[in-house]
């Protein structure tokens, strides 16, 4: 008989379905969270999307964003609970975890779904055939399933993110956090890469995209 997959980056987890509801505070709110089983962080949201949303930039202004790879959806959440005026976007590849972040926009923001857009496929490729460039993009990427495939995001996120747009993200130390950012400094203009804030072994990123 085959081994079961029940890794977080299948399309569909082959694990018994058992669902969970879990809380947390962030920025100071509460958030209700249903998981389930073949999720990534199904018991608690892990602490590097803590680190991440915590230390996170938030636009003031009417802004569209990204999750991208969101899984439940902690950090599209919360940007859309904190800019209340924004468009925010979630995508995500497990069937599951898809199932679990339109139950936390119907649980966490009730009112704000018009404003707020879950696409499934894998990565940019769920936006093929729309026309959306963002003003911030947000991850906390599954390096563990290969580093190569998150450094080819670089190449294509300019072509998803508006003139001053950024791209913020968070990498453990131990999975090669400064790898990745000699990597970018040497592959992209270093003004437009730095390291936010380096807490608990992760360190956030911040890539802006020049306005010029």
């Amino acid at each position: 008989m085959p081994a079961k997959n029940d890794h977080y980056s299948s399309r569909f987890p082959d694990v018994d379905l058992k669902v969970f509801t879990i809380s947390e505070s962030l920025r100071r709110h509460l958030y209700i969270f249903k998981t389930t089983t073949g999720v990534f962080s199904k018991n608690k949201i892990d602490l590097g999307t803590k680190i991440l949303i915590k230390h996170m930039h938030i636009p003031k202004e009417p802004s569209v964003l990204l999750d991208l790879g969101c899984g439940y959806g902690p950090i599209g959440i919360v940007l859309a609970y904190e800019s209340p005026q924004s468009k925010v976007y979630f995508i995500e590849f497990n069937k599951r975890a898809i199932w679990c972040v339109k139950e936390n926009i119907k649980i966490n923001l009730p009112y704000s779904q018009d404003r707020l857009f879950v696409l499934d496929g894998d990565y940019f490729k769920a936006l093929k055939n729309r026309n959306i460039e963002f003003d911030g993009i947000y991850m906390n990427p599954p390096v563990r399933q290969g580093r190569d495939k998150f450094l080819n995001l670089f190449d294509e996120i300019p072509n998803y993110l508006k003139r001053g747009g950024f791209f913020e993200f968070v990498l453990r130390r131990k999975m090669g956090a400064e790898y990745v950012f000699n990597y970018l400094n040497q592959n992209f203009n270093n003004n437009n890469v730095i390291i936010k804030i380096k807490r608990s072994g992760y360190w956030v990123f911040h890539y802006s995209l020049s306005k010029n």
